[in-house]
């Protein structure tokens, strides 16, 4: 257990080192808070075009950061030869695997839990579709500009990552300034619980992508790797469109049936249409989402190891 932690932690720790997550967050991250002043002058509909387009970069990144952190923690190490080292010690394959999922699952949900947090600031600053909270929009990239500021000393004076430790300073400012807006500021024409429960919804999505991606991190390298989780991605959001219907044969809807089962369903974690008519999120749903989610990440753990424990790693060194 105390390796498989290590392990675990030394995944997360470098995945969020590496400059791609810190250039992947700084970029979504603005990108969120500057959506408020892109969707002016939209006749009612600066609110929702700010919410979709937020949820829209959160998850489209957090697969990116999931291929990205897997192939440079999973397949990287399996080119050097590190992976070798880990296992001349008391260390399992399975351990490993699992370990490598965990800390990878753990890298995504920082990733989604900060652009969550500036999705909410956004939210406020769209006060409606002709005008911006003006202080708190210099202010919300006020608060990115001093996390970035933070990780340059800190990289300059302690030789730290200056990504992770923008992240980490942006972890712990933007959920601040999330709730000082949420207690202080008018509540916007939305439901915050609902929204909420929206954002938790994108939690569970990115942690079955960043599973999904450890699988193939195991047998392919970075851009074999991205590419096919985009396929799944694409295919995932059509799903029921794609193999939900009836073909008029019988072998067509079984096999409709399986691919249904096999695909993530994407659908099922994006409610945004529902947050446009301002329907309500039962907990229930997001209860029955979890289950699905943790169901998901139970079976890719099992396929990602199973496929590891045949894995040829001694001629991948170099």
């Amino acid at each position: 257990m105390l390796n498989f932690y290590k392990i675990a932690a030394n995944t997360f720790k470098e995945s969020i080192r590496e400059p791609i997550f810190g250039v992947l967050l700084l970029f979504a991250v603005l990108l969120i808070g500057h959506f408020p002043s892109m969707a002016l002058f939209v006749f009612s509909e600066q609110l929702k075009l700010v919410v979709d387009s937020s949820m829209a970069t959160t998850l489209l990144f957090g697969l990116f950061v999931a291929v990205f952190s897997s192939s440079h923690t999973v397949s990287r190490e399996m080119r050097n030869g590190t992976v070798l080292l880990l296992m001349s010690k008391p260390v399992s394959r399975w351990a490993f695997i699992l370990a490598k999922i965990f800390g990878i699952v753990a890298a995504s949900v920082l990733f989604v839990f900060i652009c969550s947090t500036a999705s909410v600031i956004s939210i406020y600053v769209a006060v409606d579709q002709f005008r911006l909270d003006l202080t708190a929009y210099l202010l919300f990239f006020g608060t990115v500009l001093v996390s970035c500021i933070v990780g340059m000393l800190l990289n300059f004076f302690r030789g730290d990552s200056f990504p992770a430790s923008m992240a980490l300073v942006m972890a712990v400012l933007l959920p601040i300034f999330a709730a000082f807006c949420m207690v202080f500021k008018e509540s916007p024409a939305l439901s915050m619980p609902d929204y909420i429960m929206a954002l938790i919804l994108l939690f569970f999505a990115v942690s079955a992508m960043a599973t999904i991606t450890v699988v193939f991190a195991t047998r392919l390298d970075m851009v074999a790797n991205l590419c096919i989780c985009s396929v799944i991605f694409f295919l995932g959001l059509i799903s029921s469109f794609l193999f939900q219907r009836e073909t008029g044969s019988a072998v067509l809807d079984f096999l409709c049936s399986v691919f249904y089962a096999i695909l993530p369903n994407w659908q099922f974690f994006w409610v945004a249409d529902a947050l446009a008519v301002q329907q309500p999120i039962p907990m229930e749903y997001v209860i029955y989402s979890g289950i699905y989610v943790v169901i998901y990440i139970i079976l890719c753990s099992i396929w990602a190891v199973a496929i590891f424990l045949n894995r040829e790693i001694a001629k991948d060194a170099r």
